[in-house]
């Protein structure tokens, strides 16, 4: 069984404006953030072992370099970044694709992740997810058996499969076996990258559904409380307002995804090299269109949730300051009275020793019935008023 090439890929949204940084510091280490420490820059570039570049444009903007472990990074516009590793063989297949995995986990990631690393921060909920990467192999002319032979070897189910006279593509959850019978390596290429991009905008909108679902329950806790000590209410002010800034962060990604789609749409319905796959599975881009709505909705609704939250509990602590600035009433009161007493009675202490006591006590009476009154507002309970909802299904 002949295996010619190992693709593995990933796709965050970017523009042609990053593309240019990612060139101009693949090329000469340069970059216009004088932020950027230049010996960590120096360091990241000289891990990529960096071999030829070429800067081009299919449809949209892309980098191509080689290096010395021959393997072929292949980077778009758009995001979508394409590794293939060409050094294969069935003997050792496992180690070739963990060969390319390990270069872009920990030498083109982190050397990106420093380039990007000023500017509006990934939200953490998003930073330290396990990503499932989709893995493409390539065989050439090879028998069915010896393709799901293979397969048995990654994966016991068989997800899909899809035949012409040109390939045959056989997938299992995260492995593509792609058998070449008589297309060009650039054609089966296109193929890889749109699946590529496919897999991870479907991936990324079903993280970002699963992360309405989380923060949601985190906005319920605190807002479901029927009772809430006084002492709490700025606890769980800030608890609202970190998961609104969460929010704001995740609102903003998704609603940059929309951009992205009508291009590869467009790009991909054009190239006639791919209408037999598009005339199967064209239907997803309507659907990754549709799923999109539905996710922005969502998080529009999660965004109106806890605006409502913080306005609520701005309300206690509103409350709870009105309450205190009773208790301070009280004491000063009771100064104006003690005041009132030595004016209107004879009774009152004199320049001496007892008349210090009896300021002091005074003192003391005012201290201890303030934080008194501190303490009960602290402990004292806060109805929680909000209308109650039946949860639909998310």
């Amino acid at each position: 069984m002949e295996i010619s090439n190992v693709y593995v890929g990933g796709w965050f949204q970017r523009t042609m404006l990053q593309l240019s940084e990612i060139y101009d510091f693949l090329r000469d280490c340069k970059t216009q953030l004088k932020q950027l420490d230049e010996n960590k820059l120096n360091e990241f570039r000289r891990s990529l072992e960096i071999g030829k570049i070429d800067y081009g444009v299919a449809g949209v903007e892309y980098i191509e370099f080689t290096t010395a472990l021959n393997i072929k990074v292949k980077i778009f516009e758009d995001g979508l970044i394409m590794l293939n590793n060409e050094n294969v063989s069935e003997n050792t297949l496992f180690h070739d694709i963990d060969v390319v995995t390990d270069y872009y986990e920990n030498k083109l990631s982190p050397a990106f992740n420093y380039l990007f690393s000023l500017g509006a921060p990934v939200p953490k909920e998003l930073a330290h997810i396990e990503t499932v990467y989709p893995y493409f192999i390539v065989c050439n002319n090879s028998s069915k058996e010896e393709i799901n032979m293979l397969l048995s070897r990654t994966e016991k189910q068989k997800y899909f499969e899809f035949t012409n006279d040109k390939y045959d593509v056989i997938r299992g959850d995260k492995y593509y076996f792609i058998n070449n019978k008589k297309q060009t390596l650039g054609n089966i290429e296109r193929y890889i990258e749109e699946q590529i991009f496919i897999r991870e905008y479907k991936g990324q909108l079903h993280r970002y559904l699963n992360l309405h679902r989380i923060i949601w329950e985190k906005i319920d806790e605190v807002k479901e409380r029927a009772n809430v000590k006084g002492a709490d209410i700025v606890k769980f002010n800030t608890k609202l307002e970190g998961y609104a800034k969460t929010i704001n962060l995740i609102d903003g990604r998704i609603n940059q995804m929309s951009t992205y789609l009508p291009t590869r749409e467009k790009i991909a319905k054009s190239d006639k090299e791919l209408s037999e796959f598009l005339s199967i599975s064209g239907y997803r881009y309507e659907t990754l269109k549709d799923t999109l709505d539905y996710i922005k909705h969502l998080w529009s609704m999660t965004k109106n949730y806890v605006t409502s939250a913080q306005r609520l509990f701005n309300d206690l602590q509103a409350s709870v300051t009105n309450k205190s600035i009773g208790s301070l009433t009280i004491v000063t009161s009771m100064g104006v009275g003690a005041s009132l007493i030595d004016l209107f009675t004879e009774s009152a202490p004199s320049f001496s020793a007892f008349g210090f006591v009896y300021f002091f006590a005074l003192a003391i009476i005012g201290y201890v019935v303030n934080k008194l009154m501190n303490v009960i507002a602290r402990s004292r309970k806060y109805e929680v008023n909000d209308i109650e909802y039946d949860k639909d299904i998310k």
